[in-house]
């Protein structure tokens, strides 16, 4: 008798190519049209087929995400360097020795520590969705939260969700997020983030259903870890935490770590000279905090005064978490993007290699070696791009809309409601950036709105709704596949595992909308 061979999924690269070929397909059936900018009419136009194109897509997508693909190549450059002074392993195997002391505690040794912490950074980083729409950023922490999450016992789907399923859970469910709320809104002719009540309620929900989830899961993968479908996968982690587990770190404090601790002090100072108040910026409301920056230089100073004493390796981690208050303070105080937070993970890299006594050459071997690491999630990201690019090309992405909000014309409340959610989630699918989605979908529905008697601000917390979920399913997300391939976990792998999480998610948003036909709620 035959032994059956055992059916294989395809390649990440396999499945992304498919959909750029399916894409392609797409385009010689569907008519090309588009909406105008200036009055949001349809019109048909000639359509543009693509078939030779599906080669030049992932040249057009690499240049396409070309920010993001190099805000990658970065944050693996960087962190190698941090890595290969086993600064992380080092803060990894005192945090693990810090949560086995609180075991003592009766009540955190019945709720379970590693519960607690998944609970707060998971809280953590949906408020950081919700606020200010952290979708990029969560790259970066992937690679710090995942290690972290295979040493209390759990799996890399546990670290993402900590991380990347957070912040957009919050962005989805969003307060105040001026990328999805903000632009929304403005183009719907509603004040800017009126509502927030009610918003404030859908977030509290969402995230509690998604917190309970995760813990479901981290216990059932804490009791048999062999039952994680990423078991094989997370193998390249728990080697690494076994090598440092099992390898004595030996603790000192070379002359460049003071070279380092001093050069930085003085760019803290100048920089808090120059600017003695930060404007935070929360929503459409700003506040003035004064002497913001002095106070971190301040906290710098003496925090990286007492982990440099202790041992180099506390002083790079110190660095780390300094890096994350000044990209927090940047991004809401100083609008930076993906450039200015690249620039400052490099500094933090070339600074670490510096303070850990490596040589210049050394430096750069080490930050190349990263890059190529890492190299295989920017290739997916440009690959990913592509899909877009046939679609837009082909001229195809407002008739696909045009053809769907068609639906709607002959349907009730209720009805009409529903299919503006599932228009806007489907539409995420293809287009996954949400400012552009604003300005395609808004101008169509928010009039339209008008016309079948549902508010504009529930079809703008439809857009919301729809915008959010998808992301963290659909393959056209080049945040989505960055983070799976930095975190090592196949494509085919999380979209099996986290479409019943989808559904229940899409399932409550259009729960969460109902309410806003039935009740008088503020601002809606």
């Amino acid at each position: 008798m035959k032994e059956r061979r055992k059916i294989r999924m395809p390649h990440t690269f396999v499945i992304i190519f498919s959909l750029i070929v399916f894409s392609a397909i797409v385009t010689f059936f569907v008519p090309g049209g588009e909406f105008s900018k200036d009055t949001g009419e349809f019109a048909f136009t000639n359509s543009v087929p693509q078939s030779w194109h599906v080669l030049t897509a992932f040249y057009k997508g690499f240049t396409k995400q070309a920010g993001i693909i190099v805000f990658i190549l970065v944050i693996g450059a960087s962190f190698w360097v941090v890595n290969s002074c086993k600064a992380i392993d080092a803060g990894i195997y005192s945090f693990l020795e810090f949560t086995k002391g609180l075991e003592k505690y009766k009540a955190v040794k019945r709720v379970g520590s590693g519960n607690i912490i998944i609970v707060l950074i998971m809280l953590l980083f949906s408020i950081f969705g919700a606020v200010f729409g952290m979708s990029e950023e969560t790259i970066a922490f992937t690679i710090i939260i995942v290690p972290l999450a295979i040493s209390l016992g759990y799996d890399s789907i546990v670290g993402i969700a900590m991380v990347y399923v957070a912040a957009h859970v919050g962005f989805a469910g969003a307060v105040l997020n001026p990328f999805t709320i903000g632009i929304a809104q403005d183009i719907a002719g509603l004040p800017i983030f009126s509502g927030i009540e009610y918003r404030l309620i859908c977030w509290v929900v969402l995230n509690v259903i998604t917190i309970g989830i995760v813990l479901w899961y981290a216990a059932r993968v804490r009791r048999d870890p062999s039952k994680s479908p990423v078991y094989i996968e997370d193998d390249y982690w728990r080697s690494k935490i076994d090598h440092t587990q099992n390898e004595k770190i030996e603790y000192n404090t070379p002359k460049g770590a003071w070279i380092i601790y001093w050069i930085t002090l003085i760019i803290f100072s100048i920089f808090s000279f120059y600017y003695p108040h930060t404007e935070i910026k929360i929503g459409n409301r700003i506040f003035d905090v004064p002497y913001l920056i002095p106070l971190i230089t301040l906290f710098y100073a003496y925090t990286s005064f007492k982990a440099i004493k202790k041992s180099v390796h506390f002083f790079v981690l110190n660095m780390l978490f300094f890096t994350i208050i000044v990209l927090i303070t940047g991004v809401m105080g100083y609008g930076w993007y993906i450039g200015e937070i690249s620039a400052l993970f490099l500094a933090l890299g070339i600074f670490s290699g510096i303070a850990a006594g490596y040589s210049g050459n050394e430096i750069v071997t080490k930050l190349v070696e990263g890059s190529k690491d890492i190299l295989s999630a920017a290739l997916v990201v440009a690959l990913a791009a592509g899909i877009i690019v046939i679609l837009e090309d082909g001229r195809v992405v407002d008739t696909l809309l045009y053809y769907m909000s068609g639906a709607m014309k002959s349907a009730g409340k209720e009805v009409s409601l529903g299919v503006m959610y599932l228009i806007q989630t489907a539409t995420n699918i293809v287009i996954p950036s949400a400012s552009a989605k604003a300005a395609i979908t808004m101008p169509i529905m928010a009039p339209f709105s008008d016309l079948i008697g549902v508010s504009r601000q529930a079809t703008v917390l439809a857009f919301q709704f729809g915008d959010g979920f998808t992301n963290m399913i659909t393959p056209t997300s080049g945040i989505l596949i960055a983070v799976l391939t930095i975190a090592r976990v196949p494509y085919s792998k999380w979209f099996k595992l986290v479409l019943p999480f989808i559904a229940i998610l899409v399932l409550v948003g259009f729960l969460l909308l109902l309410p806003t036909l039935y009740l008088k709620l503020n601002g809606f």
